[in-house]
């Protein structure tokens, strides 16, 4: 079985830096895959972080729609780069809360003999309040990645980036 992503992570490849202010120099951001830089990338990170949790479904409700308001607001003002940010925070939510209803520990991964294997499912996956958690901030993630504002000034991210 394959390892996980961090095993074999190479810091050097990674295109982000703590050192960018990325409201400032947007066009060092690149889109990146799933939620990449999230907790690196400022000042993003110091205006999403404090409000991104999902410990029960009423405080994922609460924080998935401070952050997806934060959203509309970085497009309404043409900061695509923070738009992807906030993004990327509703995509964790999900993906965060989704692994804690799936493993209670957190840990998804174990090695055994030198293999890495992924450890089985809990019994309530799909009803316990990490899964409501995953399901509250789904819905917005999927709002904010089918919002035809934010694929019209990802679109024209890119094509400025290509220039």
């Amino acid at each position: 079985m394959k390892e996980p992503s961090y095993v074999s992570f190479n810091s050097k490849k990674y295109p982000y830096s703590r050192e960018i202010d990325y409201s400032k120099q947007p066009l060092l951001y690149e889109i990146g895959r799933g939620q990449q830089g999230v907790l690196i990338c400022e000042p993003y990170k110091s205006h999403l972080y404090p409000i991104w949790r999902f410990r029960t479904e009423e405080i994922a409700k609460e924080s998935a729609e401070k952050i997806f308001q934060r959203f509309k607001e970085y497009l309404q003002n043409g900061d695509f780069v923070g738009a992807d940010m906030a993004k990327k925070y509703l995509h964790m939510g999900f993906t965060r809360s989704r692994r804690y209803a799936n493993h209670k520990s957190g840990k998804k991964w174990s090695k055994e003999s030198g293999d890495w294997k992924i450890l089985p499912q809990e019994e309530d996956w799909e009803t316990s309040e990490k899964a409501k958690s995953a399901r509250v901030f789904y819905s917005y993630w999927k709002m904010a990645r089918e919002d035809k504002d934010y694929l019209l000034q990802k679109d024209r991210f890119i094509r400025l980036k290509a220039k």
